[in-house]
């Protein structure tokens, strides 16, 4: 019989293969590109008077003071304030664009 001696690999060596051999995973992708809240802050920050066009044709205008997933808070000056839920808005503008109305 021959001598044999038997190679282990180290801890490491085995920590070191396993590592190349498992692909690296990613973070799942998102729905959300985050464009709405940040059109949502930009007109917040400044201060853009908007017009909200509800599902029913009645437009509502104001200055967006805040927002949620769920809301967007009106602040109107002569009138009171509004909150708004997103699932009503037909869809928005700001004033200054408004040009066949009035």
């Amino acid at each position: 019989m021959s001598n044999r001696k038997l190679i282990r690999p180290t801890l490491a060596d085995l920590k070191d293969q396993l590592a190349v051999r498992q692909p690296r995973k990613r973070p799942a992708t998102t729905d959300q590109t985050n464009a709405e809240n940040f059109y949502y802050v930009k007109q917040i920050q400044n201060k853009t008077p908007m017009v909200l066009v509800l599902q029913d044709g009645e437009a509502v205008k104001g200055v967006i003071d805040w927002y949620d997933r769920n809301s967007i808070r009106l602040t109107r000056s002569p009138e009171p304030n509004l909150l708004v839920l997103k699932h009503y808005i037909k869809y928005m503008y700001k004033e200054n664009e408004d040009k066949d109305t009035d």
